[in-house]
């Protein structure tokens, strides 16, 4: 497992990676990054929690919406409660306002 440095609505992250994941882990970066700053540009959410909090949920109901054929076990396997504690805990005292 490595860590990687990425930069989601301009902050940094470390995040760990397990080896040759670089290019997924990139992709969902990327997807992270469009959603909250989307939200962001919105102008109506400045909270940075709120708006991971949205853009984890947009993002989980895209893939709900995909249906089982998403992935290996498809919408299903989605641990949202899983997603909002990551979220919380990257975000963890990071109370400022964009």
């Amino acid at each position: 497992m490595k860590q990687v440095e990425v930069t989601i609505l301009g902050q940094g992250y470390i995040l760990a990676c397990p080896d040759g994941g670089e290019a997924l882990l990139a992709t969902a970066v990327a997807s992270v990054d469009r959603e909250m700053s989307a939200i962001r540009d919105g102008g109506k959410v400045k909270a940075r929690e709120r708006i991971a909090v949205l853009a984890a949920l947009n993002l989980a109901y895209q893939l709900a919406e995909r249906g089982p054929a998403a992935g290996a076990g498809g919408a299903a396997d989605i641990d949202i409660p899983g997603l909002l504690q990551r979220i919380d805990e990257v975000l963890n005292g990071d109370d400022r306002l964009l």
